[in-house]
């Protein structure tokens, strides 16, 4: 069996192709590639040695008529994709797609192959969830499946695949089947990710309804709306992907078998039970705004309570001190010896009685 010692033929065919930067390139030049991230030869489960070149690792697969490829990329742009287009015969508006990526999951046939899209997210570690202002990063991951091979293109700098690639190749049983078991594995990974950052928000929700119902709670209503932003982030790749799923363990499709199609329902079930959660987040955020506007509602009238009181009590000495103002020579107490004192002591007397009576009311 050959092993090409490099990939540069990866980059594209004929010469004077266009590089990233716009400067022309010799492709006949052999130079490393940036964006094929592994290549390799199946047969029975068991990788092949040796490092493979797409058409190499293709052309030997069909000459033995058995065994799959399967080639990881991240984030190739047209000209590095093309050839590897070309040579698997990959449909030019999934290639589009897999190229510009910003897609929602879905699943969509093209003759004989099919192409999967799927949205990878990663909890972004934080102080405290009411600090917070990333909460879910995203990615997206596509996957083209033939019936010999398996091309994964990854856009986003987490959720890669090695070390699930190391994962299945120590365990060639689980790749007998053929690259639409690859294709399992890759959705049982993205979907155990969604579990386990739906684990990390639950805990940040606790925390943030603590907070939020504590008595001297600093949480603002932008703060909860923000992390509902943040959910809803999470949702965008979780509940599209149920129905793909759904089609591929209904037999959406020949290309996966009916040993696989059976493990394909096991991971739309937890898809279910991740939109499950992910659905009570949405909602129990919602009542987290509502309370907190309730909140601040209360605080509001507490406050006007509190205003109106002293304006009441202030009001007294305000409303005698204006009266003995007035200029008038007839007036009681005004040419008595007591009567300065007397006029204070009925003052402190009625504002004592009034804040007794706001107090009892509990307006103080």
């Amino acid at each position: 069996m050959p092993a090409i010692p490099s990939l540069g033929n990866l980059r594209g065919r004929g010469n004077g192709r266009v590089s990233r930067n716009g400067r022309a390139r010799d492709t006949r030049e052999v130079r490393p590639s940036t964006y094929v991230v592994d290549c390799g030869v199946y047969l029975d489960g068991v990788r092949q040695p040796g490092e493979w070149s797409h058409r190499d690792a293709i052309a030997e697969v069909r000459k033995r008529g058995e065994g799959f490829v399967w080639i990881g990329l991240h984030e190739p742009d047209e000209a590095e994709i093309q050839g590897i287009a070309d040579t698997f015969g990959l449909h030019e508006l999934a290639v589009e797609d897999a190229v510009h990526a910003h897609q929602r999951p879905k699943l969509e046939r093209y003759d004989d192959t099919l192409f999967m899209v799927f949205r990878t997210v990663r909890y972004v570690e934080h102080d405290s969830p009411t600090t917070a202002n990333e909460i879910v990063e995203s990615g997206e991951l596509m996957a083209f499946l033939g019936s010999d091979f398996i091309i994964t293109v990854r856009h986003g700098n987490h959720a890669g695949l090695a070390h699930l690639r190391r994962e299945l190749d120590a365990d060639p049983e689980r790749l007998a089947p053929g690259p639409a078991s690859v294709l399992h594995a890759i959705a049982d990974h993205v979907v155990d990710h969604f579990l386990n950052v739906t684990e990390r928000i639950e805990d940040d929700i606790d925390e943030m309804e603590t907070e939020v119902f504590a008595p001297r709670t600093r949480v603002t209503s932008e703060q909860i709306y923000l992390f509902k932003r943040e959910v809803l982030e999470l949702r965008r790749a979780v509940l599209p992907l149920a129905t793909p799923l759904r089609g591929l363990a209904e037999g959406y499709t020949r290309l996966i078998p009916d040993e696989v199609r059976s493990y394909f329902r096991n991971v739309h079930d937890h898809v279910t039970t991740v939109a499950d959660r992910v659905a009570a987040f949405d909602e129990l955020l919602t009542t987290l705004v509502d309370a907190t506007l309730g909140k601040i509602t209360l605080q509001l009238n507490s406050d006007m309570r509190k205003i109106t009181s002293w304006a009441a009590i202030i009001a007294v000495p305000t409303a005698i001190a204006g009266i003995y103002g007035m200029n008038f020579e007839y007036m009681p107490e005004v040419q008595s010896r007591y009567g300065y004192p007397a006029v204070i002591a009925v003052i402190l007397v009625i504002c004592l009685v009034l804040y007794r009576v706001f107090r009892k009311k509990k307006w103080l």
